[in-house]
């Protein structure tokens, strides 16, 4: 009856910050981002647009998470919200609160923080008028 639009997750990857790279400072991006080094900042996308996010074992990120589809197999020392899906695998560690639509969690994977599912807000919306009795 009712059906979910889900934006569907990049299925390439258009950006690399290679392991032994750090950025200081707030990263934008579109499309998909791999991280294997180190971000100390805001991790977000461009206007909110669905987009991809991939922390690899080695990948570590001290700050807020803001992304649509998100892998993490790294650290992420911030709160993380995933509009539609999250992924925590084996070696995952999260210190901060988790927000997301759709969660994947894996056997070893660490939050130190809160679960929040959160359910999108749905597009169509429905009056109701009041019946008079004239």
């Amino acid at each position: 009856m009712f059906e979910r639009k889900k934006s569907p997750p990049q299925k390439r990857i258009d950006s690399l910050i290679g392991a032994g790279t750090t950025v200081e400072g707030d990263v934008t991006f579109s499309g998909g981002l791999r991280i294997d080094g180190a971000v100390h900042g805001k991790v977000a996308t461009v206007d909110n647009q669905p987009a991809t996010l991939v922390l690899s074992e080695q990948a570590r990120i001290e700050g807020e998470v803001h992304v649509s589809h998100v892998v993490i197999n790294g650290a992420v020392s911030g709160p993380v919200t995933a509009n539609d899906y999250l992924e925590l695998q084996a070696k995952a560690r999260v210190n901060g609160d988790v927000v997301y639509r759709t969660l994947e969690m894996h056997v070893g994977a660490v939050v130190q923080g809160k679960l929040m599912h959160s359910e999108q807000e749905s597009a169509a919306v429905v009056e109701l008028k009041r019946a008079t009795g004239e």
